[in-house]
């Protein structure tokens, strides 16, 4: 497959496969933002309804510290494995190979992964209920957002080789 770009209205040039359509997955929303967005939610929702979680002194900081490292292990790893191909980690970018080493042989979404674990612990380290109660409508909403386009892509793209992946990795753990 022969990749060329094409402009859009913006003027920045994007990849395009054979048939000229984008060659990237159709994400329209930047990942990212959703535990963002979900931290200023449950924050917001901490003053008007306070919902402590019971958990105090080396208990709270170390399950706190233990879920945040985690996160960012598990993004790390990911990151690492994307610049040692030349990967652009952004979904809606053109994808020029499948990983699955690394962290990529235990989930397939090791970013979306390690954001969730970053809230949890970020919710636990301030004792905010709200924030860890949003974790699975961060997971849920990145499923819905972002992951179902990723794998429609890269099924389309790769075909056996990213269903066989499929079939062997689970999607979070």
């Amino acid at each position: 497959m022969t990749e060329t770009t094409e402009a859009d209205e913006t003027n920045q040039a994007k990849p395009t496969g054979a048939t000229g359509e984008p060659d990237g997955a159709a994400v329209r929303f930047p990942p990212p933002f959703v535990p963002l967005i979900a931290l200023a939610v449950g924050i917001a929702l901490q003053f008007p309804w306070p919902l402590a979680l019971p958990l105090h002194g080396l208990l709270r900081y170390g399950l706190s510290a233990l879920l945040l490292l985690g996160g960012l292990a598990a993004m790390g790893a990911a990151m690492g494995l994307f610049r040692k191909i030349g990967q652009d980690p952004k979904p809606w970018i053109t994808t020029p190979a499948i990983i699955s080493t690394g962290i990529y042989r235990f989930t397939r979404n090791p970013m979306y992964l390690g954001m969730g674990l970053m809230q949890a612990g970020f919710g636990v380290a301030v004792a905010n209920g709200w924030v860890l109660l949003l974790v699975p409508v961060t997971c849920f909403v990145i499923a819905r957002i972002a992951i179902r386009h990723e794998e429609v892509y890269l099924e389309g793209k790769f075909g056996a080789e990213y269903t066989d992946y499929k079939a062997r990795v689970r999607r979070w753990i």
